[in-house]
C-alpha cells in the first residue's frame, strides 16, 4: 500500500477539498492510503479555526482521509514557509509517505519546483534586500527579484495562495534532500479567498462569511456531509461556530498588559512593525481596528494577525523549535490504523495515541504538548458558550477512530 501525505486546514471542510482527495487517489490509484497533516484549534493566517481539531479531523476521516496527524501549533501559526516545512516534516517523519499533493491555481508542479529552487538561490537574497529598500512589502520584492531570475509566467505563480503553498512545500523537500514527490492538483471552484460562488465550489473563506453574516444555511449547504454532521454536533454542544470576535475583549486585555518589550519579542523580521502594533493596541476598542490601525502597505496582514495571535497565545517566535518532536494522532479509519500499525517500525519519531504518553518523553515534547494544551483553553473562550469552555480538553481527548 502506497501512501500520499496532504497537509490541510480544513476550515472547514468543502467540495473543493474532496476535488483534491479525489483527483489523488486518480493519479496514484485507487488504493492509496492519504495522511493528512492538520492544523489544531488556530491557522496558517493567525485566526482561530472554526471548529475545534477534534470534529474537523473526525469529518476529514469520514470524507477520505485515513490518518489525521497533528501539525503542531507552532508550525500551523507560522510564515507560509515555516507551516510547510512544519507539515513535510511530519510527513517525513512517518516514513512511509511517498508523494505530497496540493491543490495550485496553476497545476504545474515542474513549474512550482522551478520557482522554489529560484527562491533557494544564493543571489535571491541580495536582490530581495535592493528591492525592500524602495519601502514595498516583502512579497513584493520578492516577486519583482524572482521577476529577473525568471520567465515572467514563472514569477506570476507568487500571486496566487495555493501556488505559493506548493512553492513552500516543494522548498522543504528540496532543503530536506527528501525522496517525496509532489503533486499537484489544478484547483477548480472559487479561489482561495474568494466571496462568491463559483462553479458550484465554494471557498472556506465563502463559508466562514456566510456563517459570520448569519446565512446559516447555505453555509451548511455548501460543507461536505460529514463537515456539515460535525458542524452541527458541535453547534449543538455550544461549540460552534468559533470566531476571534467572541473572546476579543480576552485579546485586548493581554494586548494592553503587554510591555513594549513583549511587543518587540513578536517581531521576526526586527522591522519595527511591533511598535505600530503596540500603539494600536492603547487606542483601538476591538481587535479588527487594532490590525487596520497597524497595517500599511510593507506589512501583510496576515503577518500582523499572527502575532497578535502569538500575543494571545503567549508564543515568541525565537523560542518556536526548529524540529518536530512527535507524530500526534487526531483521527483515523481502518486503513489508518493499518499505517500506524507499519509505523511502529517506520516512523522517526514517537507516535501520540494517547495524551498521557507524552510524558514518557524528552522535555522538548513535554513543553510543546503543554504549549498545545494551555492554547486549547485559550480556544475554548471563543465557544459561543462559555459553559462549553471547560479547561484541560487536551489532557481528555484521544483520536476519533472510525
Amino acid at each position: 500500500m502506497q501512501a500520499a501525505g496532504i497537509i490541510i486546514e480544513y476550515n472547514p471542510l468543502h467540495h473543493g477539498h474532496l476535488w483534491l482527495l479525489e483527483e489523488t487517489r486518480r493519479l496514484l490509484g485507487p488504493d492509496t492510503a492519504l495522511i493528512g497533516v492538520m492544523s489544531g484549534d488556530f491557522v496558517q493566517r493567525g485566526d482561530f479555526a472554526i471548529l475545534r481539531r477534534q470534529a474537523r479531523a473526525k469529518a476529514a476521516v469520514e470524507s477520505g482521509v485515513d490518518l489525521v496527524l497533528e501539525l503542531p501549533l507552532s508550525w500551523a501559526v507560522g510564515s507560509a514557509e515555516r507551516f510547510a516545512d512544519g507539515g513535510v516534516q511530519v510527513l517525513l517523519g512517518t516514513g512511509l509517505v511517498g508523494h505530497i499533493a496540493f491543490g495550485s491555481e496553476c497545476g504545474d508542479v515542474d513549474a512550482i519546483q522551478r520557482m522554489a529552487k529560484a527562491l533557494l538561490s544564493p543571489e535571491l537574497d541580495q536582490m530581495v534586500r535592493r528591492e525592500l529598500a524602495k519601502g514595498d512589502s516583502y512579497a513584493a520584492a520578492r516577486q519583482r527579484a524572482l521577476a529577473a531570475l525568471l520567465p515572467s509566467e514563472d514569477a506570476a505563480l507568487l500571486e496566487s495562495p495555493n501556488n505559493i503553498l506548493g512553492v513552500e512545500y516543494c522548498k522543504a523537500l528540496l532543503r530536506r534532500k527528501s525522496t517525496i514527490r509532489p503533486l499537484t492538483v489544478r484547483r477548480r471552484g472559487t479561489g482561495y479567498h474568494g466571496t462568491e460562488l463559483e462553479g458550484g465550489l465554494a471557498s472556506a473563506t465563502l463559508i466562514r462569511s456566510l456563517l459570520r453574516d448569519g446565512e446559516r444555511e447555505q453555509a451548511l449547504d455548501l460543507m461536505l456531509p460529514d463537515m456539515k454532521a460535525a458542524y452541527l454536533e458541535e453547534e449543538a454542544a455550544g461549540r460552534a461556530p468559533v470566531f476571534r470576535e467572541t473572546c476579543q475583549r480576552a485579546i485586548l486585555a493581554r494586548l494592553r498588559s503587554m510591555s513594549e518589550s513583549d511587543f518587540a519579542a513578536l517581531d521576526e523580521g526586527g522591522e519595527g512593525l511591533w511598535n505600530r502594533l503596540y500603539d494600536a493596541s492603547r487606542k483601538a476598542v476591538s481587535v479588527e481596528n487594532v490590525l487596520e490601525t497597524a497595517k500599511t502597505k510593507r506589512y501583510a496582514y496576515t503577518r500582523l494577525q499572527r502575532m497578535v495571535l502569538w500575543a494571545y497565545l503567549g508564543l515568541t517566535p525565537a523560542d518556536f523549535p526548529e524540529t518536530v518532536p512527535y507524530l500526534r494522532v487526531l483521527a483515523c479509519n481502518e486503513t489508518g490504523r493499518t499505517l500506524l500499525a507499519r509505523m511502529r517500525e517506520t516512523a522517526l519519531v514517537p507516535v501520540l495515541t494517547k495524551p498521557a504518553d507524552v510524558r514518557r518523553l524528552g522535555p522538548e515534547a513535554q513543553e510543546l504538548f503543554e504549549l498545545e494544551a494551555r492554547a486549547a483553553d485559550l480556544y475554548a473562550l471563543a465557544f459561543p458558550e462559555l459553559s462549553a469552555a471547560v479547561g484541560g480538553s487536551l489532557w481528555r481527548e484521544g483520536p476519533v477512530i472510525r
